[in-house]
């Protein structure tokens, strides 16, 4: 297999630092007159990279035979590997064509990928639904990673400073390609005040996200510590949703309400998005059309209603909330409000339809339960909780019924997992956690197959 790799991931190599083999290929394709565009002919292969050599030679050559890369040492080799995999992979009538995913998938080889041993990391005996756990970011905080709707890109909040934020601003990442250990991935936000809870849009050619840019510029104070030494999450009003493409220009923005509104996802059904406000005095979800049109009041009861997400078939919601019962808790719940703070301490999960009607709460097992995302079979909710916990942490990752039943811790960690998301093909878990950071405070982003 090498031996066949060798003189393709030669070639790639060198056009990927020009004008990009794939766009090469594709516009290959797009003037290929015959009746299966998909596939490009042996001989437009090597006639684009023998032009693409034929220019490096001419610009690059100082003496007669110096510096020429020999077009039919380097060519003659891949005609023979290309015309072996044509030979065993076709499928259609016509001969010695190879799919442009043919080739962009062994290329793809040269890459720095998930599966790098460097990155393999050791885990948990107990987790026996993950295997190939893979760390994909190193240092500052990482968090709220969600897939593209075909599972080839990330996007997700860092404040990483190597980065060159101080707050939080969100980034897509081919993680099968990208080193975010070396490099910084593609930052989508302005660069300017907070963001939060991204998720991609239908097509996977844009983003929504929230951001407090347009209040200020600025990254918005942290809350100060309380005297009652209670941890509370701020909740800006600056806050607006917004839709972006991937070079970072906004496109649209969906919100302009005063007050907090933030934390969309996206329906897999690709016609609904779900948000919470604070718009009606209370933190409570929403829905609107995929436009931006058509907002409608989801839950009506007095708590933080946050953190939901589509169920697969997009009939159904489910998200954390804390539904605060007694005197004494509404009371600090209003106070807090009041201030522009939660007390994220005591939450539970719930689901409920789209319409809020068949509210359900799922969970009732103290402490803080949350970032709720639904299994691929829609029957089962994987979530976040410390209910373990007796003085805050540690925070596993829990996969539970939709009727309550059969819990089942999935993560063992000492300090924090949390933000777990299913790939939309069900192959693939990514979420949040502080495992593997020497010893540090950083939160990074890890990614695992998901075994049943």
């Amino acid at each position: 297999m090498d031996n066949i790799l060798l003189p393709i991931i030669v070639i790639f190599a060198f056009l990927n630092t020009q004008d990009g083999f794939k766009e090469k290929l594709k516009n290959h394709n797009d003037n290929n007159t015959e009746e299966n565009i998909n596939n490009i002919s042996i001989e437009g292969i090597l006639n684009t990279l023998k032009k693409k050599i034929n220019t490096v030679n001419d610009t690059t050559k100082t003496e007669e035979n110096t510096n020429n890369i020999s077009i039919e040492e380097l060519l003659t080799g891949l005609k023979e590997k290309i015309e072996k995999v044509n030979d065993t992979t076709k499928k259609e009538e016509k001969a010695n064509n190879i799919s442009v995913e043919q080739i962009l998938n062994i290329f793809k080889l040269n890459q720095k990928t998930i599966a790098d041993t460097s990155n393999k990391l050791n885990k948990y005996a107990e987790e026996n639904n993950l295997i190939n756990i893979s760390k994909l970011t190193s240092g500052g905080d990482n968090a709220e990673a969600y897939f593209s709707f075909d599972d080839t890109k990330l996007v997700f909040q860092s404040n990483n400073e190597k980065w060159g934020v101080q707050c939080d601003q969100i980034y897509v990442t081919e993680y099968m390609n990208d080193d975010m250990f070396n490099y910084k991935p593609n930052m989508v936000s302005t660069g300017l005040g907070r963001t939060t809870c991204s998720y991609f849009m239908p097509g996977d050619t844009s983003i929504i996200y929230a951001s407090t840019h347009l209040g200020n510029s600025n990254c918005p104070e942290e809350p100060k510590k309380r005297e009652d030494g209670a941890y509370v999450w701020p909740i800006y009003s600056d806050f607006d949703i917004f839709i972006a493409d991937l070079d970072g220009n906004i496109i649209k923005q969906l919100t302009n309400s005063p007050g907090y509104d933030a934390e969309a996802t996206v329906s897999p059904t690709r016609d609904k998005i779900v948000f919470t406000s604070d718009r009606s005095g209370d933190l409570e979800l929403y829905t609107m059309d995929i436009n931006g049109e058509n907002i409608k009041q989801v839950t009506f009861g007095l708590g933080y209603d946050g953190g939901a997400f589509f169920s697969p078939d997009g009939k159904k919601l489910v998200f954390r909330s804390s539904r605060p019962k007694t005197k004494e808790d509404i009371k600090e719940y209003k106070n807090l409000l009041s201030e522009g703070l939660v007390k994220p301490t005591e939450m539970e999960i719930y689901t409920c339809n789209i319409d809020g009607s068949n509210l359900q709460q799922i969970t009732d097992l103290g402490n803080a339960n949350w970032a709720p995302f639904f299994h691929p079979s829609g029957e089962k909710i994987i979530f976040s909780s410390n209910h373990k916990s007796k003085r805050g942490f540690p925070f596993n990752l829990f996969l539970i019924n939709t009727d309550g039943s059969d819990l089942k811790q999935i993560t063992y960690d000492k300090t924090f997992d949390s933000f777990p998301m299913f790939s939309y093909d069900g192959k693939k878990l990514v979420f949040s956690s502080n495992r593997n950071n020497g010893g540090g405070r950083s939160t990074n982003l890890f990614i695992a197959d998901w075994i049943e």
